[in-house]
């Protein structure tokens, strides 16, 4: 009976036992025993035993900004996926300003399951819960545009010193972004593709120095040669 016993988002190393169920990603079998390959938090899902790897995983802190995506309403909270491993929850209390009775209210109203928002995490437990709030001026619901993933390390490179390197790509691109802690980038604007090409690049290059005159070189280009193809389209209707 113990050898059938899930585990369930343990931390785990290459060689633990997980279960008898079939192997998953970062998993291997053996004499029909599931163990991990990799360093990371096991799970199980319908009988298959996989382990996420904790690098490039994003381990929440308190203060971080994260972008999360509404999973579910349960009672007087929501449930948030916040690109981690993690579970984390929004309370109402933290969510609106006014006293709301959740038992006669739909939550919907302010919150959808698939909605967007920029939190602020407040708390993390030990165990690693994570609960959020949207109190902070800098919160709120992000609409429409597009979302862009990268991993959680290289954060830092695409907002630059200070906030220069994003500020710039906002400025060239004609665009809104949102980035947060949690490896999620919201993008929303006149040139979303260029912004989000540039994000990538960053992400691609961020070792390399010189990398802030580089994306702004490659802005510059990509804009100007779209305003030639305009213009010649222009003058062909003229």
């Amino acid at each position: 009976m113990e050898e059938n016993k899930e585990i369930k988002r343990k931390l785990v190393i290459p060689g633990d036992f997980l279960g008898t169920g079939r192997p998953g990603h970062g998993t291997f079998l053996e004499e029909g025993k599931v163990y991990a390959k990799v360093i990371g938090l096991a799970d199980e899902k319908n009988g298959t035993h996989f382990v996420i790897p904790l690098s490039g995983v994003y381990d929440p802190k308190r203060g971080d900004g994260v972008i999360g995506r509404i999973e579910d309403i349960v009672f007087s909270k929501w449930i948030v996926d916040i690109n981690s491993p993690y579970i984390a929850t929004l309370p109402l209390n933290e969510a609106v300003e006014e006293f709301i009775d959740f038992t006669k209210t739909d939550l919907t109203k302010y919150f959808d399951y698939g909605d967007l928002i920029f939190a602020e995490i407040t708390s993390v437990t030990k165990t690693k819960m994570v609960q959020l709030s949207m109190k902070s001026s800098r919160c709120r619901k992000l609409r429409g545009g597009r979302i862009v993933k990268v991993t959680p390390a290289k954060v830092p490179r695409i907002i630059g010193k200070n906030g220069s390197m994003v500020e710039m790509i906002k400025e060239l691109t004609g665009t809104q972004i949102v980035v947060g802690q949690n490896g999620v980038v919201w993008i929303k604007g006149e040139k979303e593709y260029l912004a989000t090409e540039a994000i990538m690049l960053i992400e691609q290059k961020s070792h390399i120095s010189g990398l802030t005159d580089q994306i702004k070189q490659m802005l510059e280009k990509s804009v100007k040669n779209k305003e030639t193809v305009k213009k010649s389209i222009g003058d062909d209707y003229e």
